[in-house]
Formats: C-alpha cells, structure tokens, sequence
C-alpha cells in the first residue's frame, strides 16, 4: 500500500516536472534563481524545487496602444496625440532581465519622444507629416530597446487632437477651401462650355462655307456642262445646215440648172442677206446682168400672160 502510495506521488512529481512549450513561446528557466536557459517548443524536464519557469515569453508580434499624450509644437499649441507601437520580443533573457515592466517602459519611452518631435514642428507640419514622425520615433524606440531584447516593427500616430478652437478654425479653412475649389471647377467648366459653343460654331461656319463651296462649284460645273452642250448643239445644228447646204448645191450641180434658175437662187440668196435691214448691197457685175436677165424673164412672162388673157 505504501509502495502504490510513493508510486503515485513520484508519478505526480514527474508529471509536474515536464513542461511543455506552445508554439511561438519561450520559457525563461532559472536554477537556484539564477538564470539556466530559455526552452523552446517542445517537451522539457525541470528539477524540482530547483529550476523555476522565471517567465513565459510570447515571440509574437505585440501591439502596445498608449493613452494620448499631451505634447506643445514649436508655436505654442498644445495637442494630445495617442500612439499605436508594434513590436516583437527578440532575446527572451533580456527582455526578462533587461528592465522592470518593458512596456511600462517603452510608453514613458514614447511619450518622451514624441515632446521631442513635435517641439520641433509647427502645427501645420505637425498635421501633414505623420510619415516623417512615425520613421524617426521608430527609429529612435528601435535603438533603444534594444538592449531590452525588444524590436520596434511600427509606429503609428493614432490620433492628433489640436484644442477646440485650432479645430473650429481649421473646419472653418477647410471649407473656404472647398468653396472655392468649387466655383474654380465650376468657372472651368462654365471655360469649357463656352469654348465647346464655339468650336461647335466655328465647325458648323466651317461646314456651311463647305458646303456652299462645294454647291458653287456643283452649280459652275453644270452652268459649264450646259453651255458646252448647247455650243455643241448649235455646232451639230450649224453642220446640219451646212450638210444640207451642201447637198442642195450638190443636187443642183447634178440637176445641170439653167441661167434663169441660177439668177432667181442668187437672188433669193441676196434677199436672205439683206432681210430688210440692210440699206446699201453691192452687187457684182455678173449677178448684175444675171438680174437683168432674170428681169426680162419675168417682163416676157407677164407680157404672154397678158396677151393669153389670163
């Protein structure tokens, strides 16, 4: 009985004595309180009543958001501002050992620097360069936690608070700004408009003078075209009546006209000629004595008439 008795309480002394590391941890061993050595993970076997778990590290990426700190720029305006730091426990031994409290540290820390930053920058620096403070704070925390076996991944200004009445001008500036971006874009676009009507306008002046162009040299071109076809049918109508001027004559050759026929053609060819406008004809001498000839032709004609009672 007692045998079982000792059994189990070396069962439970052994089983106290393994200690089993998580993921993403590490334990800080000291031996007769001194430091022995940081476990990770795994299964390990501490002696009793001699070592000690000192501390549990987490080696993940820890998120520190302190409470606003009120800090004084360079012109004498006091703000509160409030920061998020990230950070990552690199060296276990130093991060328990190196100093009291860490956080509690890096805070203080942070607050100190941030008075530092901002009493070199005016408001409106301070307002527009949340990259430039977050780069040196990081800088200036990462250097010194680093014998605290601290890394500083991020620092973030979470919030910047000017007072009320920083605030209220600030509204108040933001929208005369607005303002007149406004009537700036609506002056452009009141530019653009006017400056489409008139392209719209030159293009439609354009377009017109084209086509009035294009509709005088359409009207040219058929004014041209008619009058070639009316030389041309005046052409085909002066070569008709020489043809057919020709073919008469021709006709008369073949026909082997007499003296009279011939007087009275060239007669009625100089009565053609005058057509009662003109006031003075000269005759040559042969169509002369042709006349006289045609003249008593027509005397003998008239006298047989006379003579046959007709």
């Amino acid at each position: 009985m007692v045998a079982v008795i000792i059994l189990i309480v070396l069962v439970i002394i052994l089983v106290r004595c393994l200690k089993i590391v998580p993921q993403a941890y590490v334990y800080v061993v000291e031996r007769l309180g001194a430091y022995y050595a940081s476990w990770g993970t795994g299964l390990h076997l501490a002696i009793p009543v001699i070592d000690r778990v000192a501390k549990k590290v987490s080696l993940k990426e820890l998120v520190a958001d302190f409470a606003p700190q009120p800090v004084i720029t360079k012109d004498n305006v006091t703000m509160q501002i409030d920061t998020v730091i990230y950070l990552q426990i690199t060296d276990p031994k130093l991060y328990t050992y190196g100093v009291d409290n860490p956080i509690r540290a890096i805070e203080n820390l942070t607050a100190t620097t941030l008075r530092n930053i901002i009493g070199d920058l005016e408001l409106d620096q301070t307002l527009t360069s949340r990259d430039v403070i977050n780069t040196k704070m990081r800088s200036i925390l990462d250097e010194a936690t680093d014998p605290w076996g601290i890394k500083i991944n991020r620092v973030e200004l979470k919030n910047i608070m000017p007072p009320k009445e920083i605030q209220d001008s600030m509204e108040k500036q933001m929208k005369a700004e607005r303002e007149r971006r406004e009537k700036i874009l609506q002056a452009e676009g009141e530019k653009r408009s006017a400056i489409l009507v008139a392209e719209g306008e030159k293009e439609s002046t354009i377009l017109r003078a084209e086509a009035e162009k294009a509709a005088a040299i359409l009207k040219a071109e058929a004014e041209k075209e008619a009058t070639i076809r009316r030389a041309e049918g005046e052409a085909q109508a002066i070569l008709k009546v020489q043809q057919a001027t020709a073919e008469g004559i021709k006709m008369l050759n073949e026909s082997n006209p007499e003296t009279g026929v011939i007087a009275i053609k060239s007669l009625e060819a100089f009565e053609k000629a005058a057509d009662g406008k003109a006031t003075k004809i000269i005759i040559p001498s042969e169509i002369q004595s042709i006349a006289g000839l045609a003249a008593g032709i027509k005397e003998v004609i008239t006298d047989n008439k006379k003579d046959a009672g007709v």
